[in-house]
C-alpha cells in the first residue's frame, strides 16, 4: 500500500500523546510554586527529539487543558505561539547531540519567554491607543518581567543540564519498546 504522506495516528500514538501531555501538566503543576521554574520547556524539547511529529498533537492538547484549568486569558494566547515555536526550533536542531547545546537553547528560550509574551500587549496597546502606545505597553511589560526571565533562563539551563542524560537514556528505552 502506498504511503499517502499523511501522519498516521494509531491507538498507541494516542496513548503516548496522552502520557506526554500528562507528564507536562503534572510537572507544571508540581513546580507552580516556584517563580518561572518549569519543566515544560524541557519536556517539549525532549518529546520533540524522541517522538518527532507527535508533538504537533501534544502541544495543542496541553494548551487546551491549561486554558480549561486556569482560564483562557491573555497568557493563554501567548502559549498558542510560544510552545509551538519551541517545538519547531527543537525539530530544526533535532540532530544536535550536545547537552550543552540543549541547555543553552533552553536558557535562551527562558530568557526570551517574556519577550514572546509581550507580543499580545503590543497588539492590544496598538488597537487601544495606536502603534506607539502598543510598543510602549509591550516593552514595559517585557522589561518589568526581566527578573523572572532571568530565573526562567537559569532554571531551564540547570534542568536541561541535570535531566538531559537520564531522560535521554529512559526515552531511548521507551522508543525501543514502542518499536518492538
Amino acid at each position: 500500500m502506498k504511503n499517502s504522506g499523511k501522519l498516521k495516528t494509531t491507538t498507541l500514538d494516542i496513548a503516548l500523546i496522552g502520557m506526554m501531555v500528562a507528564v507536562i501538566e503534572v510537572c507544571k503543576v508540581a513546580l507552580m510554586g516556584l517563580p518561572n521554574i518549569e519543566l515544560t520547556t524541557f519536556w517539549i524539547i525532549m518529546f520533540t527529539l524522541f517522538f518527532g511529529r507527535k508533538i504537533i498533537f501534544v502541544i495543542p492538547v496541553f494548551i487546551l487543558i491549561e486554558g480549561c484549568i486556569f482560564g483562557m486569558q491573555i497568557w493563554w494566547v501567548m502559549y498558542l505561539y510560544a510552545w509551538p515555536l519551541l517545538a519547531m526550533i527543537a525539530w530544526i536542531f533535532r540532530k544536535q547531540e550536545s547537552v550543552w547545546f540543549w541547555s543553552i537553547l533552553s536558557a535562551i528560550f527562558g530568557l526570551f519567554f517574556g519577550f514572546l509574551c509581550a507580543i499580545p500587549y503590543v497588539v492590544i496597546g496598538a488597537v487601544d491607543g495606536g502603534l506607539v502606545s502598543g510598543l510602549y505597553a509591550g516593552f514595559t511589560w517585557w522589561i518589568a518581567g526581566i527578573p523572572y526571565d532571568l530565573l526562567h533562563c537559569v532554571g531551564n539551563f540547570v534542568l536541561m543540564l541535570v535531566l538531559h542524560y537520564p531522560i535521554k537514556g529512559a526515552m531511548k528505552k521507551v522508543n525501543r519498546l514502542l518499536k518492538g
